[in-house]
């Protein structure tokens, strides 16, 4: 039951009716019997100001940020952490007694499903496909995960040097190269660990792939393909993995990951992470 004692949580977007966030949330919060709730709010980016000031107004705990917020609530933080801050992106965010503190859990939320894999990540070339906000936290991973290089492919040349030099100085020491997507074909041979962040393959042309079934085919069988598409399950270029012998790994595990990084840094407490993949799990009709 919600009251007047009820604390809220929340994640902010533009749009935001499709965030599955507060069905995981919220399932892991009736699980531990707290007296909160979780709730979208849809923030224009003109209105984001407004809404961090209403927010403190009315003692809202922490929420998370989405599209198009990550990199332009940046400055509006009291403190962000130096992950976030190498990043240029905060996907989450809790109150203080000085003010607004924020952090990107996305990084931890990519690299748990890693973790669990036998691989000597000091010899591993990542490739990871696309070079927008979600791209970030995948270098930051790869950089923390010790990857001998990291390889970013996009379509726009002035974009790619952008992002390039967006790194420089960086403190996470970033091993960082960028190429246009004419040159895939060479790199796809080396890569032991294939991202893809762009949203080729999403609903609703689930027929599309980033990879040419050309391309396809210079997968090597010791590959870790990821994507961090978690509908359909699989995905075309998930498919294409697994019919040439590589590990495959959703998107789920990712928004499932981050999203208990983001809710034990508001209880304080650690959180029934199975209760909150199951949540999506049913929800999206994948079974368990």
């Amino acid at each position: 039951m919600i009251t007047g004692k009820t604390k809220l949580l929340g994640v902010i977007g533009a749009p935001i009716a499709h965030s599955l966030s507060p069905i995981m949330h919220n399932a892991a919060i009736a699980h531990l019997g707290l007296d909160y709730v979780y709730l979208p709010f849809l923030v224009q980016p003109e209105h984001l100001q407004q809404a961090i000031d209403g927010f403190a107004a009315i003692g809202l705990q922490g929420f998370n940020i989405t599209i198009p917020h990550k990199q332009a609530i940046v400055p509006l933080l009291t403190e962000v952490t130096p992950t976030a801050q190498a990043i240029g992106a905060v996907n989450t965010v809790w109150r203080t007694e000085n003010g607004w503190s924020g952090t990107n859990t996305d990084v931890a939320g990519f690299l748990k499903p890693l973790q669990d894999e036998p691989r000597d990540w000091s010899q591993t070339t990542a490739v990871i496909l696309g070079n927008g906000g979600a791209a970030r936290a995948v270098v930051a991973g790869c950089a923390q995960l010790g990857c001998a290089a990291i390889q970013v492919v996009g379509r726009d040349a002035h974009k790619l040097d952008a992002f390039l030099h967006s790194w420089v100085g960086s403190s996470l020491g970033v091993n960082l190269q960028v190429h246009t997507w004419t040159h895939l074909r060479n790199l796809l041979p080396h890569a032991g660990l294939l991202v893809n962040t762009t949203p080729i393959g999403m609903s609703p042309h689930i027929e599309r792939s980033p990879l040419s079934p050309e391309e396809a085919d210079l997968l090597v069988p010791t590959l870790i393909a990821y994507d961090l598409i978690y509908t359909p399950n699989p995905t075309v270029f998930l498919q294409q993995a697994t019919d040439r012998g590589a590990i495959a790994i959703d998107g789920l595990e990712m928004l499932v990951q981050q999203g208990a990084a983001a809710l034990e840094i508001w209880l304080q407490q650690h959180v029934p992470v199975d209760v909150m993949r199951r949540s999506l799990q049913q929800h999206l009709g994948l079974g368990s």
